[in-house]
């Protein structure tokens, strides 16, 4: 899913757009054990209960696709009608599709889904699952992206899930407005912002996609693999941090001893280059082996070094495995880092590094140009204390 689809759904997530029928949830504790349960109209609840939900849902759509925002796709896909054995066992899809078209009002059902996450999901501590039911009539656009909301030819409606920790209040005094005094705070359980959750089907093309989903973590770093391979039966990419590390791999692999400054200055130009191109497409920017290949052929990389890298990419990355650009290079800036100095340079100005051997030392270089400032302060360069010794007038001594 795109940022714009992302962000379309999650303005529903207001007063004003609000259409969800129905929210359940189950209380677990440390033990694995079922505490109590909700079940009710989403619109019956009181306002201010109204929008702490909206608050969480609206947060277990945050992040950034590729990043904390995975689409994932099944891989045992919904069987033919006609095919289906009866002793066949249901696969993940068709399981999230029998919750989502009982619109939540099946209780063995959403047992089976509660005992589903409660035997899968390794959290210490206690938790919330959370699950909404909504029908998104989905307005209708020009074709000049003009929104048209009394124009509807697409009805979306879909399950939003997530989980939340329930975590003791900070302690402390607070006031006791009757008594007139401060006291030690009573400590309650509260439920936290999530830390997993998922969307489905996949809203793509402003469309019902069943075949995929769109699951969030709240630390990029930690996907929960197991998790997700119990409840969705679907292969989690690399993490942003594992992608990073892979090129990272790969380009000192390939380029052996030609790995240079200038080599990875005129590779992260490349990169600056393509992410200026694609700033204005809603997708980030997938790569796969070829297209990391001409990068680096674009970049200078010599053919024999490119000869290797074919095999340098399944060994470090897979055959098949994409990487997004987001992922693997930062174009914002440039960082030059040694074990005592870091440098950060902007990207279109890569030009002022270089490296230099000086009195036999490999020194790095850096063109000094306008203001120089040092923790603050402005200093003068030597350029500038020569310019202001050639300006001042002579002194005649008699």
């Amino acid at each position: 899913m795109t940022k714009q689809e992302i962000s379309e759904i999650k303005k529903l997530f207001t007063p004003k757009n609000c259409s969800i029928t129905r929210i359940c949830g189950c209380y677990v504790d440390g033990e694995k054990n079922k505490k109590t349960e909700l079940k009710q109209a989403f619109l019956s609840l009181p306002e201010e209960e109204m929008f702490k939900y909206f608050e969480i849902l609206r947060k277990t759509l945050s992040g950034s696709p590729g990043r904390n925002l995975l689409t994932l796709e099944f891989q045992d896909t919904v069987k033919d009608t006609l095919s289906q054995d009866e002793n066949r066992e249901e696969n993940a899809q068709e399981f999230l599709l029998r919750l989502r078209e009982s619109r939540l009002k099946d209780d063995a059902l959403l047992e089976e889904y509660y005992d589903k996450i409660i035997e899968s999901y390794e959290y210490v501590g206690n938790y919330l699952i959370l699950v909404i039911h909504d029908v998104y009539d989905v307005p209708g656009k020009t074709s000049d992206g003009i929104q048209m909301d009394d124009a509807s030819d697409e009805v979306y409606e879909y399950i939003l899930s997530c989980i939340c920790p329930v975590e003791l209040s900070k302690p402390g005094l607070s006031y006791n407005p009757e008594e007139n005094t401060f006291q030690n705070r009573v400590r309650d359980w509260v439920v936290s912002l999530p830390e997993t959750g998922f969307l489905f089907p996949a809203f793509h093309d402003r469309s019902t996609d069943i075949h995929s989903l769109l699951y969030y973590s709240k630390n990029p770093e930690e996907l929960k693999e197991g998790f997700v391979e119990s409840l969705f039966h679907c292969p989690l990419p690399l993490s942003a941090g594992s992608q990073k590390e892979t090129f990272h791999a790969l380009i000192e692999d390939t380029l052996g001893e030609d790995c240079d400054i200038e080599v990875v200055k005129s590779i992260h130009e490349r990169f600056t280059e393509l992410a200026e191109e694609h700033k204005e497409s809603p997708e980030p920017l997938v790569l796969g082996k070829n297209e990391v290949k001409t990068i680096l052929a674009d970049s200078g990389v010599a053919n024999e070094r490119l000869s290797e890298f074919d095999r340098h990419y399944d060994e470090t990355a897979g055959e098949s495995t994409p990487l997004l650009m987001n992922n693997v290079m930062e174009t914002r800036a440039f960082e030059v880092k040694t074990p005592d100095v870091v440098i950060k340079v902007k990207p279109e100005r890569t030009d002022l590094i270089e490296t230099r051997s000086i009195d036999g030392r490999t020194c790095l270089v850096i063109a000094l140009g306008g203001s120089v400032e040092v923790n603050g302060i402005a200093v003068k360069t030597p350029a500038e204390h020569q310019e202001s010794s050639e300006e001042m007038p002579r002194q005649e001594v008699i």
